[in-house]
């Protein structure tokens, strides 16, 4: 029997709303566009029964995560394909797919529908409808434009794209998959989220008045390090290695902290118009961390003059946060991981709060919806927003990076290529270690600055 799905239509009221009429009588704010996710799940499987076929392409637990969410939707849904660069990663999640409960009867991928290599994703792509796009953030352009030709509906993960070159990609695919009727969905979930929807709202209603500044954070322990193997080439390395090496990471802001990034421009309903900061590289020592730094400040500035402070660092033992906050000229808002949602005025009093323990997960709801518009035929595309918020976090890599003050178009315009075109296992890496077999990190205020 199919997974139930974890929106709970029988939630009790709190803070003087119900979840219920959250998901489903009234709308939730999701991205400026207003949604009905438990009214649009409900008429799904009576629109469209027809089994949805599934290629994951990237197979790591994000992508193993999204094939989770996909299977648990209303109507058929199988995983008939996956592709991977490698082909353990593949033979990892598609055993723990199979292990896990109720979702092994949907996993229907046999042998020869598991693909390995550089251009896997070609083949998977071909045997699907619907295409999850879970790989390093570097092919996430390659892969979506693919998809988008094939006429696949497309969830890819964030952030959408290394570099400017890479998004303006994303930018194009995704008004052609608007031409074709395609379905787009952006893993960026906290606009998905109940109680990220409902501080939005209240936001743009004016309870805390008119935004003067924002702060977000994003401080965790240290990101995942693959030991260097004998033989190995420096490719393969870097590939197993990904989150350590700009080109294929984004680095630490449009990888990390776009979650908190993107929704301080939902706030705001704009983006930023310049950035620039500071970083570098306080804990990561020797060659196996390969270019990217390990912190990051960065103030952007809107175009009314507000200022958001980011704040980025993944070191082991250093204190823990992940949040947006928000000062408005009436009062605060404060959005954190771990920690209640609530709305003070400017006495520290509390007007509304919320925990989000008995909530539907975002990353259900965001396929929820997802899986509906294809099957009822609505329009669902998060391109644009996602792609410039990952341009956001760019920016502010940028202007790291080169110590510059980066503006808005000369990020978006930017010609600088960090992801090579028709890369094959034979092809040598766009960075390389130097003789000491160190990689050559950014410098601000010269020419190793650039990226």
């Amino acid at each position: 029997m199919k997974l139930k799905s974890t929106l709970n239509e029988n939630e009790q009221v709190k803070s003087g709303i119900s979840r219920r009429k959250f998901l489903g009588s009234s709308a939730a704010l999701v991205g400026g566009a207003l949604i009905s996710p438990l009214s649009v799940r409900a008429s799904a499987h009576v629109a469209g029964s027809d089994t949805l076929k599934l290629a994951l392409i990237g197979s790591g637990a994000r992508g193993a995560g999204a094939v989770r969410d996909a299977i648990q939707t209303e109507g058929p849904v199988e995983l008939v394909a996956m592709a991977d660069i490698f082909r353990d990663k593949i033979d990892y999640s598609y055993e723990n797919l199979m292990r896990a409960e109720r979702v092994s009867d949907y996993i229907k991928v046999p042998e020869e529908h598991k693909f390995v290599g550089l251009d896997a994703y070609k083949q998977a792509i071909e045997l699907a409808d619907v295409v999850l796009l879970a790989s390093p953030p570097a092919f996430r352009p390659f892969h979506f434009e693919a998809a988008v030709r094939a006429g696949k509906h497309v969830f890819m993960e964030k952030p959408l794209a290394s570099d400017a070159p890479g998004v303006r990609k994303i930018l194009a695919a995704g008004k052609e998959a608007d031409r074709k009727g395609l379905k787009v969905l952006v893993g960026l979930q906290n606009r998905y989220g109940y109680r990220q929807n409902e501080m939005i709202k209240r936001i743009h209603d004016g309870q805390i008045g008119e935004l003067t500044s924002a702060r977000c954070q994003y401080m965790i322990g240290n990101i995942t390090l693959v030991p260097r193997q004998e033989g190995q080439t420096e490719l393969e390395y870097q590939l197993r290695n990904w989150r350590h090496f700009c080109w294929l990471w984004a680095g630490s802001p449009a990888a990390l902290t776009i979650h908190m990034t993107d929704v301080v421009n939902w706030a705001k309903g704009s983006y930023p118009v310049r950035a620039f900061g500071t970083g570098g590289r306080s804990v990561f020592k020797g060659p196996e961390h390969g270019d990217i730094f390990d912190n990051f400040y960065i103030e952007f500035e809107y175009a009314d003059g507000m200022r958001l402070h980011s704040a980025t660092r993944h070191v082991e033992g250093g204190w823990l946060n992940r949040g947006c906050y928000f000062q408005g000229t009436k009062g605060t808002a404060n959005l954190a991981a771990w920690r209640d949602t609530d709305i003070k005025n400017l006495k520290g009093e509390v007007l509304w709060s919320h925990q989000d323990t008995d909530d539907p997960s975002p990353f259900q709801v965001e396929h929820d919806l997802f899986f509906a518009a294809i099957r009822e035929g609505k329009h669902h595309n998060d391109t644009e927003w996602g792609a410039y918020s990952t341009l956001t976090d760019i920016m502010g890599r940028m202007a790291v990076h080169s110590g510059g003050l980066i503006e808005w178009d000369e990020a978006l315009n930017s010609d600088v290529v960090l992801v090579p075109e028709n890369l094959t296992f034979d092809s040598q890496p766009p960075v390389l270690p130097t003789e000491d077999g160190n990689y050559p990190i950014p410098v601000p205020g010269s020419k190793r600055g650039i990226v």
